[in-house]
């Protein structure tokens, strides 16, 4: 697939080394700082507050200029917030506060990262191979972020606040010089240069002219408000509901990551036997059925296999999402399209936990599950026969079984 997405597969693998290792340190580092729930919600909050607030910005500046330059110098800035940060550990100055500002300047400097290192991937190999390549980063994603990352962080900060994220700052340092040798990777020449507004509101405007690419945008909103909901109260479910205890809670979040590994690893013989509509129909079907089946369990060891299950179908789903869009939309518009793409996952990630704790609070803890089973299976329905026209946009002959 050529030596610019193999330097572009390792450079997302470390740099999600140091994203897993405070993963699990971050969390720990604020509440070492603060017994308040407010503040320990408020991080949570400000993570995901950069990408609502500048994540078209983000896109339409990837559809500008270097992209490759753009990730470099992000995740630059990256590793400065996070050497802050050991400095402070180091000097004894740290606080609550002080946290709470390096989180939200490095969510800043990741959205713009992220915005544009996802336009790199159509740029380096052929159409056909988007759905391998896109299933390697997540495989990546996988076992650096979600399996090795977390354990190493919580063992590090365990021998010293400031230990994992030394480390942290070594990874992202290193994904730079990797991606570094990438080839220069300027978007298409403009004959017009416009201000970012009007970038901006001609890639919102490309989206709603686009039929498929406009249906999986709705889509992925949607069953991101209907699967926050349930996940945001998932604690308590494991704790109070199925009487799991805080071990059963990690499991729980493990036996996603786990299946998500197998789902990865299959996908290339998924796409070669199966026509990638089906695909995405039997992943959304099994969205809406998990939902009910976690709605209706009072089992531990029932959950836990629907969790294994739902980590196989969900990145599978991510897989083939990503690589319809990318096949879809022109090469001008990859930063700008693939922000609305993130704005609405992280905006359906926000309403949904909001509803869902309304919702718990209301008319008990298994209340999101519901929402959610008949919001998911409601929006299913209407996009059913849609599915079919989104699965061929963009396609290249001979890449859908």
């Amino acid at each position: 697939m050529g030596s610019g997405f193999r330097w572009l597969l390792a450079s997302s693998w470390t740099s999600n080394v140091g994203d897993g290792i405070a993963l699990a340190a971050g969390p720990l580092l604020v509440a070492s700082q603060t017994d308040s729930a407010f503040l320990v919600a408020l991080a949570a909050l400000l993570q995901r507050l950069p990408w609502l607030l500048l994540g078209l910005w983000a896109g339409a500046i990837a559809d500008r200029v270097d992209r490759r330059a753009v990730v470099m110098v992000a995740n630059a800035l990256r590793a400065l917030v996070v050497v802050a940060l050991c400095v402070l550990l180091g000097t004894g100055h740290v606080s609550i506060g002080a946290v709470l500002a390096v989180m939200f300047l490095y969510g800043v400097a990741e959205v713009f990262a992220d915005s544009a290192s996802q336009t790199l991937l159509p740029m380096l190999v052929e159409p056909r191979d988007l759905g391998t390549g896109n299933a390697r980063l997540q495989a990546g994603f996988l076992a650096a972020n979600q399996l090795l990352g977390p354990p190493v962080g919580a063992f590090l900060f365990a021998l010293g606040a400031i230990w994992p994220f030394v480390v942290q700052v070594v990874c992202v340092a290193l994904a730079v010089v990797l991606v570094a040798r990438i080839a220069s990777q300027p978007p298409p020449a403009r004959e017009v240069r416009t201000h970012v507004r009007q970038d901006i509101a001609e890639g919102l405007r490309w989206i709603a002219a686009n039929a498929p690419v406009r249906t999986l945008a709705l889509v992925i909103l949607v069953f991101n408000v209907t699967w926050a909901a349930p996940w945001g109260v998932l604690v308590k479910y494991a704790l109070d509901h199925l009487d799991m205890g805080e071990v059963g809670f990690g499991l729980l979040t493990t036996a996603s990551a786990v299946g998500g590994i197998v789902g990865v690893a299959s996908f290339g013989w998924l796409e070669r036997r199966a026509r990638l509509s089906t695909i995405m129909r039997v992943c959304l079907s099994l969205e809406v059925l998990m939902h009910l089946v976690l709605a209706l369990t009072t089992t531990g060891w029932v959950a836990l296999v629907v969790m294994v299950v739902f980590g196989a179908y969900a990145f599978v789903w991510g897989t083939v999402s990503n690589t319809i869009r990318q096949r879809a939309v022109p090469s001008e518009f990859q930063g700008r399209v693939g922000s609305v793409y993130g704005v609405c996952v992280f905006g359906g990630l926000v309403v949904g936990q909001a509803l869902g704790g309304v919702l718990a609070q209301a008319w008990g803890i298994t209340a999101p599950f519901w929402f959610a089973f008949v919001g998911a299976g409601v929006t299913l329905a209407l996009v059913w026969r849609q599915l079919e026209h989104v699965a061929h946009a963009g396609e290249v002959p001979g890449t859908d079984g």
